[in-house]
């Protein structure tokens, strides 16, 4: 099997985000067909920490991404979401977790 140096587009976006330059991450999340709720509540942790004027819509779109895609979540705690989300990069654990329910 032959496997190209530049590597999938995944490999691709999991190294940029350690760079955590977000003119190296954002380019290589679109080249994803879909991007994991844990992956993007990584690039919205970065436009956070970066002051990313386009964070506010992507914090919005993310959290109706876990309304979604997650197991139904109480009112009480879509309102604990959306007021977290407003607190990154602090809480970042706490979302992930969310991200993570299945």
């Amino acid at each position: 099997m032959f496997v190209s140096i530049k590597g999938s587009p995944y490999g691709n976006f999991r190294r940029s985000l350690e760079t955590r330059n977000p003119r190296i991450v954002l380019p290589a999340a679109a080249e994803l067909p879909w991007i994991s709720l844990g992956d993007s509540l990584e690039i919205l942790t970065l436009m956070a920490q970066e002051g990313d004027p386009r964070f506010e819509r992507s914090a919005a779109r993310w959290v109706g991404r876990v309304l979604t895609e997650t197991p139904p979540l109480t009112l009480k705690e879509a309102r604990w979401v959306l007021a977290t989300v407003e607190q990154l990069p602090r809480c970042r654990e706490s979302l992930s977790r969310i991200a993570q329910r299945r």
